[in-house]
C-alpha cells in the first residue's frame, strides 16, 4: 500500500535523527513524571482540590471523589500509565493507555474552566499524539496487518444465525413470564418484540462472522494484488 510505504519512511526519516530521539526520551519522561503527581491522592482517596462546590472545579472533583473506587481506578490507570511510559519495553503501550487519558483530562479542564490546568493538559495531549506516532512501527499492525484467511462459511448462515437469536429471545421472554420479570403487563408482546431484537442482533453477527479475518497475520502491502 502506497500510504503504508510513505508512513514507513517518514517514520524512519524523523526516528533516525539523534535529537528527535533525545526529544522523545524527554517527552516520555516529563508526561510520565506529570502523571504521578496527580495519581497518589486519587490513589489514596483523598481529596484532589481544596476548591469549595460553589466553583465548577471543586464540584467535579468533589462529586469525583464519591464515586468509591472509580476515583482509585483514575489514579491507577494514570499511574499504570506513567510507568509503563517510563520503561521502553512497554512504552508504546503507555503511549496508547496515556493518550485517551490525557484527551478526557483536556477537554474536562476546558469545559470546567480549570485556570492555567486547561493550557497544559492541551500541550500534553499533543505530546500524546506524538508519542503515539513515535512508536507508528510498533502500532501498525493495528491497522496495516490482516490476517489470511476468513471464517468458515456454510449455507444459510444469514438464516440460522438470526435465527437462533431469534428463538434466545423468545425463550428469554418466556422465562420472564414464567418468573415475572419486571411485572410487565403483556408478556407475550414482550416476547415478539425480543424475538424481533435477536433476529436483528443475530443478522449483525452474521455480518460480523462473514468480514471477519482469521488465520496468520500478514503485511497489508505484501497481501495486496501484483
Amino acid at each position: 500500500m502506497r500510504i503504508e510505504h510513505t508512513l514507513d519512511e517518514l517514520h524512519s526519516a524523523v526516528t533516525q535523527r539523534w535529537w528527535m530521539q533525545l526529544f522523545a526520551a524527554f517527552t516520555r519522561c516529563i508526561i510520565a513524571v506529570g502523571f504521578i503527581p496527580p495519581s497518589i491522592p486519587k490513589i489514596l482517596h483523598k481529596p484532589f482540590t481544596s476548591l469549595p462546590d460553589s466553583n465548577p472545579v471543586g464540584h467535579y472533583f468533589n462529586a469525583l471523589l464519591g464515586t468509591g473506587y472509580y476515583y482509585e481506578f483514575i489514579g491507577w490507570s494514570q499511574l499504570i500509565a506513567a510507568i509503563l511510559l517510563l520503561i521502553p519495553r512497554t512504552s508504546h503501550i503507555g503511549a496508547l493507555l496515556f493518550f485517551p487519558i490525557i484527551v478526557n483530562i483536556a477537554i474536562l479542564t476546558n469545559a470546567v474552566g480549570f485556570a492555567g490546568t486547561w493550557l497544559v493538559t492541551i500541550f500534553m495531549s499533543l505530546a500524546g499524539v506524538f508519542l503515539v506516532a513515535w512508536e507508528y512501527d510498533r502500532l501498525k499492525p493495528i491497522i496495516f496487518f490482516t490476517r489470511r484467511s476468513r471464517t468458515r462459511k456454510f449455507r444459510f448462515q444469514f438464516i440460522l444465525i438470526p435465527l437462533a437469536f431469534a428463538v434466545g429471545g423468545v425463550a428469554f421472554g418466556i422465562l420472564a413470564w414464567s418468573i415475572r420479570l419486571g411485572n410487565l403487563p403483556n408478556y407475550l408482546a414482550t416476547t415478539g418484540v425480543l424475538a424481533v431484537i435477536g433476529a436483528v442482533f443475530g443478522l449483525v453477527v452474521a455480518i460480523h462472522y462473514w468480514l471477519m479475518p482469521t488465520g496468520t497475520l500478514t503485511n497489508a502491502a505484501d497481501s495486496a494484488p501484483k
